[in-house]
């Protein structure tokens, strides 16, 4: 039985009451400021513009891999025959199938079938996956098929069937299978997110979600047929649908990586990476790169300084709920501040006080997104569905809004500043602290290119950068000068590179545990 969803109808422009509690001016520039540009988004499912090359360019190259190369063409094709190959396992339009593999031109392959099948895929990288995290997520997707590679330690659980991309993909002979239709309303992927209760939680995220954020500007980051895509990030991470997905639905080629990400940053025009991933990579190694977007964790200014002086480089903020990112920024060397931007097309971000009340402009609140980025909901869990996504107010109309639990505040200007999470904030010795401000201000400090501030108890911070050259002794007095007494770190532990998560963000979790166990930071 298929996880009812939340339902988003159309749009309705109207004025909510909560915006009496605003300043004639300020009820002016909350809408002049939270609306993105109207514009207007092909309703199709994505896997269809992905054919439409295939037919159109046939021979075009669509997916590379250590050497080994995909046109269109027989892009296509396998994904036919492996649609077909679905459905004979009884995978039918609105189905989820899991898609548990390593990186290669099959997980491309495995994710173009399942769209054909007129399914959702549901993402694993089969090198970390845990047969616990594996059995949760075929419970909670209610999903009866795994796609995988045969040569993978895949642990599949009884009543389950697996179907092996390698094997399908050396089949011959002639495919026939019903064309399915699915309407863009349709999840194109589940997303499992850290849950807070330990489990993972499932967002089911839209075909018309994903148009609307990949086929606008600037979302669509500049990429038509012949531009060479990096695909450096994980499967399981949604901004890999931004990679992959956003480069076959304009004809691009995707440039998949081995165990060298700087090997494909050099060959690529297009980079999508988290900052902790970019600051790994030397901008003047990479000078094909025209187009970088970052996300999924701020980024210190420095590091989006130094490639925005030479390319087009885009900073944008937005959870996996609303669809990737929601805003962005096209960032300069010489603006005033580095911020999230504004509102991508179709979408709304409102600031909004603890009661969901508008917030003058210029004050810290917490943002809330609204409009065509707005997932599905999480599957199988209705009490978290009623905590993060609200009724909208302010698009009426029956739409939802999203909780996204990060803080910031407009500026004079119009573009959002990123304050870091609500749960970032913590209190030292009864004072409120934020520790990205402290992991700012580190990251400003000649030579440091990375910083992470934790808390290890009530009455201590401590703080990691990289690389391992950074002066301690300075890092921990450059904060006992721009900030409050309690801010200051206990002690700046300088690491050779900070540990990244399988998702390509700093793992705090592995920091924390090295802090409070008092461990050499190596």
């Amino acid at each position: 039985m298929k996880q009812q969803l939340l339902t988003m109808p159309g749009t309705q422009l109207d004025f909510a009451p909560e915006l009496d509690t605003l300043s004639a001016v300020d009820r002016r520039l909350f809408r002049h400021f939270g609306w993105g540009p109207d514009h207007s988004v092909p309703r199709v499912a994505l896997h269809r513009m992905i054919e439409e090359y295939a037919l159109a360019r046939p021979g075009a190259v669509a997916v590379e891999h250590l050497g080994n190369r995909m046109s269109y063409g027989e892009l296509s094709g396998h994904a036919e025959r492996l649609a077909a190959r679905l459905a004979e396992y009884g995978v039918r339009p609105g189905d989820h199938v899991a898609l548990v593999v390593r990186r290669g031109i099959p997980m491309v392959v495995g994710i173009l079938a399942i769209l054909k099948a007129g399914a959702a895929y549901v993402p694993q990288d089969a090198r970390i996956v845990r047969p616990a995290m594996l059995r949760h997520i075929l419970h909670t997707t209610g999903a009866r098929v795994v796609l995988t590679q045969s040569d993978l330690p895949v642990t599949v659980p009884a009543g389950h069937h697996t179907l092996d991309i390698d094997a399908v993909m050396t089949e011959r002979g002639e495919v026939r299978r019903p064309r399915v239709e699915i309407t863009p309303d349709q999840p194109c992927y589940i997303l499992f997110t850290s849950g807070t209760t330990g489990k993972p939680n499932g967002v089911a995220v839209t075909h018309a979600n994903l148009a609307n954020l990949l086929l606008t500007q600037p979302g669509d980051l500049g990429i038509r047929p012949g531009t060479v895509v990096g695909q450096i990030l994980n499967i399981a991470f949604d901004m890999a649908a931004w990679e992959i997905l956003g480069c076959l639905t304009h004809g691009g080629t995707l440039l998949i990586r081995g165990d060298d990400i700087g090997a494909v940053a050099r060959r690529a025009d297009v980079l999508i990476a988290t900052p902790t991933i970019l600051s790994t990579l030397d901008p003047d190694k990479c000078a094909k790169v025209r187009t970088v977007a970052v996300a999924g964790e701020p980024c210190p200014r420095p590091l989006a300084d130094r490639w925005a002086a030479t390319r087009t480089f885009y900073n944008g903020c937005g959870p996996t709920e609303v669809t990737i990112v929601n805003t962005m920024q096209h960032h300069h060397p010489e603006a005033p501040l580095l911020t999230i931007g504004r509102p991508t097309p179709n979408n709304t971000v409102y600031v909004l006080d603890e009661h969901q009340h508008p917030c003058p402009i210029g004050k810290t609140g917490e943002m809330w997104a609204g409009g065509d980025c707005v997932s599905a909901g999480y599957l199988a869990n209705p009490g978290l569905n009623t905590e993060r996504y609200r009724p909208d107010p302010f698009l009426g109309g029956g739409r939802m809004m999203f909780r996204t639990r990060d803080l910031g505040r407009w500026t004079p200007d119009g573009e959002l500043e990123h304050l870091g999470r609500t749960d970032d904030q913590v209190k030292i010795r009864g004072f409120r602290v934020e520790l990205d401000s402290v992991s700012t201000v580190l990251e400003n400090l000649p030579g440091c290119t990375r910083a992470v501030t934790l808390k290890v108890d009530d009455s201590t911070l401590v703080a990691f950068v990289q690389p391992e050259t950074v002066d301690p002794a300075a890092a921990v007095q450059a904060v006992a000068e721009a900030l409050p007494y309690y801010c200051t770190p206990a002690a700046v532990h300088p690491m050779p590179a900070l540990p990244m998560t399988s998702r390509g963000k700093i793992d705090k979790a592995q920091l924390l545990d090295v802090a409070r166990g008092e461990e050499p930071a190596e």
